[in-house]
């Protein structure tokens, strides 16, 4: 078994972030009294809404600005984002759809082995750091690609990026360098 065999591993994304604008003030308060599966919260000066399908999370400022959490792949956070913007529109506020970005990309990938984390640090020290009193994985930064990875000695690693593409080239990147650590 060498690394550069062509080797499936199953990239899981378990959440996708994604913003966008109204272009339209929101009252809030309408908002919490008229929709459905809504949390006001007023000293914040925000409002979650709940969506089941696709199951998503939107926090919603007066401002019109639009975060939804929960998402499993861009094409589902993009139609869940655009069913919130319905919604809205459904209580009458007159909302066009624009700005519309996936801003984070969380997922994680098991390797078919266990790594051994003081030395896969010490092979890649200036992106690798490694503070086992603090936390128990490796944290591994590839700048060109904005990623973050958090390497376990048991072989799971949690990638965060900017999108789904970015997500798959850190992985793609760091098995050779996580291969050469294995137990």
């Amino acid at each position: 078994m060498d690394a550069d065999s062509d080797v499936a591993l199953d990239i899981l994304i378990t959440n996708v972030v994604c913003v966008f604008r109204t272009r339209c003030h929101l009252n809030l308060r309408k908002i919490a009294l008229e929709g459905a599966n809504v949390i006001y919260k007023r000293d914040v000066g925000k409002v979650l809404m709940k969506l089941r399908k696709p199951r998503i999370t939107a926090t919603i400022w007066s401002s019109g600005k639009v975060i939804c959490t929960g998402a499993t792949s861009e094409e589902e956070a993009k139609f869940g984002a655009r069913r919130l913007a319905r919604s809205l529109q459904k209580l009458g506020f007159q909302v066009i759809f624009t700005d519309f970005k996936v801003v984070n990309v969380l997922a994680v990938c098991n390797m078919p082995f266990e790594i051994r984390l003081p030395e896969f640090t010490t092979n890649n020290r200036p992106h690798a750091s490694y503070e086992p009193e603090l936390h128990p994985a490796v944290c591994y930064r590839i700048k060109s690609l904005r990623a973050t990875l958090q390497i376990f000695s048991t072989g799971s690693i949690t990638v965060t990026g900017p999108n789904v593409k970015a997500v798959a080239s850190a992985v793609e990147q760091i098995y050779p360098f996580v291969f050469e650590s294995r137990k």
